[in-house]
């Protein structure tokens, strides 16, 4: 008997109804409970699985425009519920959504294309993401659903923390706190299985250590960061919250579209021009959006929600971030690299003009429509200068599953 719902990206509603169908199916292994209340007042439920001291937390929906967390949840509980020796000494935990606030905001239930998704559009400014949100803010004014993500691994203590993440397109790479020797077999053989690229140049990665291809360890607290312009930090984020414990994060990244252009390891025959020249459309993208914000604001006056703070917040990088890459040397010379850079620059200025659009659009704004020309002009461009084929969602959730899986066990054999 399978307590899955029909494969699709699920409802944070949809996700507490089947883990309650966990619990009430197998009462003496499974429960569910709440841990904490988002600002909204939403609860945040985390369903568990086995009573063993060793403990794995996995954390899906810190982002709310990365939908594939929620359904791989399901899938791997369902998985630990049938595979026993998944749970012979490990107890699994799973926060159901970690930003419900978010997911209510991010509509994209099933896109139909690139465009679809990004009409839908919502990623919060980082003090206002779960996760990041302590690299951004002091400790006295973190958001509660950073609390109860803290105190569910101040519970726990586990060895292992899985946060399962997404891209829009590009490809599939992990991202380490610490090394887990081993994984990177395991997750290229599953991504190949399942016609997945492996993202190796992944700039969110920049001058990171790989213990394989598309295998990335965060560098240690002396280590520059790639782009000294951006505000956060992930050795500030909740990822090195379990090294306290001596535990570690393991960041399970997946496309909703995949493009085979970011696995290519061949050096780029000018990469420092070729990110001059990527830096130079970033900020002439981003100045079309300010434009029509600054044209806006003033019939705006009464509007502070959080698409705008996050719309805001995207074009705020943007000067930092193409000085950065004028400026520096690049972190990598691999075409890989360059095209990760490449759709980067596209994601922040598409990404805060479809959340403008849509409060312009709630607002009857005269500007909606522009925007809405540009979200769908920028939409298609990106698809297809890199040739973007839909993943199908269950191939999403079994290679993140998979992983998920791999990283348990060979961080349980590093735990030993």
């Amino acid at each position: 008997m399978s307590l899955l719902p029909e494969l699709r990206y699920p409802t944070v509603s949809e996700l507490v109804s089947s883990a309650r169908a966990f619990a009430a199916h197998r009462p003496g292994l499974c429960a569910l409970r709440q841990v904490g209340v988002s600002r909204a007042g939403r609860p945040l439920h985390l369903l568990s699985m086995g009573h063993a001291r060793r403990a794995v937390l996995v954390v899906a929906g810190a982002h709310a425009n990365e939908p594939t967390g929620g359904s791989t949840t399901l899938a791997l509980a369902e998985r630990v519920l049938h595979e026993r020796q998944l749970r012979a000494d490990t107890s699994w935990h799973f926060l159901l959504c970690a930003d419900p606030d978010g997911a209510s905001l991010h509509v994209t239930p099933a896109p139909r294309s690139l465009h679809d998704y990004h009409r839908g559009f919502f990623r919060p400014a980082a003090p206002e993401q779960p996760e990041w949100a302590p690299s951004a803010l002091p400790p006295d004014r973190l958001p509660p659903e950073t609390r109860a993500l803290t105190r569910v691994i101040d519970e726990l203590r586990p060895f292992l923390q899985v946060t399962l993440h997404g891209t829009d397109l590009g490809g599939s790479w992990v991202q380490l706190t610490k090394d887990v020797p081993g994984l990177a077999g395991p997750f290229a053989k599953s991504a190949a299985e399942l016609h997945i690229p492996v993202e190796t140049g992944a700039s969110d990665a920049a001058g990171w250590p790989a213990s394989g291809p598309g295998v990335h360890v965060m560098p240690g607290p002396g280590a520059g960061a790639a782009y000294p312009s951006m505000p956060d930090d992930a050795r500030h984020s909740t990822w090195y919250h379990v090294h306290r414990y001596g535990g570690l994060t393991a960041v399970v990244e997946v496309p909703m579209w995949a493009s085979d252009l970011v696995d290519d390891p061949a050096p780029h025959p000018a990469p420092a021009a070729e990110i001059r020249r990527l830096a130079g459309r970033l900020l002439r993208d981003s100045l079309e959006v300010e434009r029509v914000l600054t044209e806006v604001l003033p019939r705006l006056a009464d509007v502070d929600g959080p698409l705008l703070r996050a719309a805001r917040w995207a074009l705020e990088l943007v000067p930092g971030l193409a000085e950065d890459w004028i400026r520096t040397q690049p972190a990598d010379d691999s075409m890989a690299y360059v095209g990760s850079v490449d759709a980067f620059a596209r994601r922040l200025p598409l990404r805060a003009a479809a959340m403008l659009m849509r409060v312009l659009q709630e607002n009857g704004d005269r500007a909606a429509p522009r925007l809405e020309r540009l979200v769908a002009t920028w939409s298609d461009a990106f698809a297809e200068r890199f040739r973007a084929r839909w993943v199908p969602l269950e191939h999403q959730v079994e290679h993140q599953s998979r992983t998920v899986v791999a990283a348990v066990r060979h961080a349980r054999d590093r735990a030993v």
